[in-house]
């Protein structure tokens, strides 16, 4: 991952985000090696602070924009995830990882650290305690290592991997698209508020959800024992 690479994912995601016709964003890696192998190190090595300053800029903004961005995004990973990888997969709403895939943030083994926002967003996924281990250390771990303390939500086959991805994206895409943007929005940034605001922010993006159309259907159809027909409105 370079400069270049990064800035054609987030304008890839930009578009995503603005065609009506995207519904979810699924991330993976071509082929079978790696999903993100991590940065261009070739590309690393020379950069002065404020070079570094600004490739840590754009990294950001592009996992921001993907954490933030009103539609589910999936990291179906397939491989390495290492270090930009691995921030780039903790970016999106879900992981779900092939059997083989490898996670890590192996940075201070090149003298640096994470600076994509791993010291942040992978003590909020796995603890403080278990994300310093694997940042300070450097190690990697497998998938199933990474279910078990909760990095990954599914470990697949690998040649399953991109079908469940699918098929999870296609239920996704067909429940009400502002009811799921409320949701995203109301736990990312409720998060980090204090209790009473993050309560009143999950209320009022509840209350919000009944200007819809497909609240009317979701309930209409629930009372008519049949199933909802939604159409994002």
């Amino acid at each position: 991952m370079n400069y270049e690479t990064m800035s054609e994912l987030l304008d890839v995601a930009t578009v995503c985000k603005n065609d009506e016709n995207v519904k979810v964003l699924i991330l993976t890696g071509a082929g079978e090696k790696a999903f993100v192998a991590g940065a261009d190190i070739s590309q690393m090595q020379d950069m002065r602070p404020a070079e570094a300053l600004s490739f840590m800029e754009l990294g950001n903004e592009t996992m921001r924009f993907i954490e933030t961005m009103p539609k589910p995004s999936i990291a179906a990973v397939n491989g390495y995830a290492l270090g930009g990888g691995n921030e780039i997969a903790l970016a999106c709403d879900v992981r779900f990882a092939s059997e083989n895939a490898l996670f890590g943030q192996p940075e201070i083994s090149l003298g640096m650290m994470p600076g994509w926002g791993g010291t942040l967003r992978l003590p909020r996924l796995i603890g403080m305690g278990r994300a310093k281990e694997l940042i300070m250390g450097g190690a990697h771990i497998d998938a199933k290592r990474a279910y078990e303390i909760g990095l990954v939500n599914r470990v697949l086959p690998a040649d399953q991997l991109m079908a469940e991805a699918r098929k999870f994206a296609a239920k996704l895409a067909g429940l009400p698209g502002f009811a799921l943007k409320m949701i995203k929005h109301s736990v990312n940034f409720g998060y980090d508020l204090a209790l009473d605001n993050a309560i009143r922010l999950e209320v009022e993006s509840c209350a919000l959800c009944f200007s819809t159309g497909d609240q009317k259907e979701g309930m209409k159809a629930f009372l008519e024992k049949r199933k909802p027909a939604f159409t994002g409105r």
